[in-house]
Order: C-alpha cells, then sequence, then structure tokens
C-alpha cells in the first residue's frame, strides 16, 4: 500500500466513505464517497458521524496521525482531519478503515475554505499541529494562527472552544503569543516553549506525529499553546 503512487492514491481515495473532498476554491461543492455531492454544513455529526457528540478539528493534518490518536484517546468525540494534500490524508484514512475507527473523518480542502463546510458554532476545539510556520515576513497572514485566521475560527467554534498549537518553530510560536496579545477577544490558557522538559499539562500531549519525532532527533524543542478566542 505504501508504495502506490500519487495518482492511485487520488483514485482510491474516492471510494472511501471517511473523506470528503472539495476540488474548487471558487466553488464551495463538496464530494463523498464515489463522487456523490454532499452538503455536511452543521450537519456533519448527524450525518456522517450519526451522533451528537462534540466535533473537533485537526487542521493542517498531514497524514492524520494526530486526528487518529486524539479520536483513539477520545472515543466520545468526533474528529476530522483537514488538509489539502490527498496523498497525505490517503494515508490516515486508509488506517482510520483499518482500524474500523468511526469517529474520524478527512477533509480535503485549504483551509482558508472551512467556513464554507463548518456552521458557526459546530466545532468545539481545534488542533493545529506543526503547520507550516511561512517564516518568511510576507507570508504572515498565512500562518495558521494569523488575526486572518483566527477570524475565520470564530466563525465555526463554539464559544470558549478551545484552540491548541504544537509546533517546533519557534517564529511561529512567537508569533501565536504576538498575535493573542494584540487581540482583546482572545484569552491565553496556556504557554510551554518546551514541553517535554517537565510533565505533560494534557497527556494528549503525548501524540507524536512522524515529523515530531523527526525535529526531537534533531534536536529541537516542542512548544506548546492553548487559547480561546
Amino acid at each position: 500500500m505504501s508504495k502506490r503512487n500519487k495518482l492511485e492514491k487520488f483514485a482510491e481515495i474516492l471510494s472511501f466513505p471517511n473523506v470528503y473532498e472539495n476540488f474548487d476554491a471558487k466553488a464551495p461543492q463538496l464530494l463523498g464517497q464515489n463522487g456523490v455531492e454532499v452538503d455536511l454544513k452543521g450537519q456533519w455529526c448527524t450525518q456522517h458521524f450519526q451522533n451528537d457528540q462534540p466535533l473537533v478539528l485537526e487542521l493542517a493534518c498531514g497524514r492524520g496521525e494526530y486526528s487518529l490518536g486524539l479520536a483513539e484517546r477520545f472515543p466520545e468525540k468526533n474528529f476530522v482531519g483537514v488538509d489539502i494534500k490527498g496523498a497525505r490524508i490517503w494515508k490516515g484514512a486508509s488506517q482510520a478503515l483499518e482500524r474500523s475507527m468511526t469517529n474520524v473523518a478527512f477533509l480535503r480542502t485549504r483551509i482558508e475554505q472551512i467556513t464554507y463546510f463548518f456552521a458557526p458554532g459546530e466545532v468545539s476545539e481545534i488542533w493545529i499541529t506543526f503547520p507550516d510556520p511561512f517564516i518568511r515576513k510576507s507570508k504572515a497572514n498565512r500562518r495558521l494562527t494569523s488575526a486572518h485566521f483566527i477570524s475565520q475560527y470564530r466563525k465555526i467554534l463554539q464559544p470558549n472552544g478551545l484552540i491548541h498549537l504544537k509546533t517546533d518553530a519557534d517564529s511561529l510560536y512567537e508569533f501565536t503569543l504576538e498575535t493573542l496579545a494584540a487581540d482583546p477577544q482572545c484569552q491565553l490558557h496556556y504557554q510551554d516553549d518546551d514541553i517535554y522538559s517537565k510533565p505533560l499539562p494534557i497527556p494528549e500531549l503525548e501524540i507524536k506525529t512522524y515529523y515530531e519525532r523527526m525535529h526531537l532527533e534533531a534536536g529541537k524543542t516542542i512548544k506548546y499553546v492553548r487559547f480561546s478566542i
């Protein structure tokens, strides 16, 4: 399975019952299994998960390792991993199917589009794990904790819903704290620039992705920020 090329993965992912895709940023159309058009906005839990459990997003989920890890630890919650890379989502989605995990699904779209697919107050919590830090200042608005993205999260997150950032990038960590300090609506709940140097504040931080393990082997420290908006 791991040796399949991208085109084979793209073709196979169309048959997955736990993946939804948007192919056109200018047209908020969502396609589900076998290319059938679906409308899940405000109905993710009732229509896909068929329950009333809290809905949690992982943004820039990559291979879905954190989404899967969270779903295993919290069967009483529903999880949706969001990423634009289909080959990466294929990995997480196929593992979820192999493990018969019913409380995790994946959405292939640009994160800029999430308000098209989630209703106000539909999301209870957001995880942002090792996103691209976009080091160049000219790309600051593309950072997933920028004021622009926070304004988008406000449109779908429940009141007092938490956002978690886990990163190895000093620049993104510091940028996030500065962004929160500049926004009177944001409330910082916890910050740590080296989470593994002391007991973890929450056990789900134990989950390590492939890239996090690489960062740790390279001697980098892992940072964590928890806040509400």
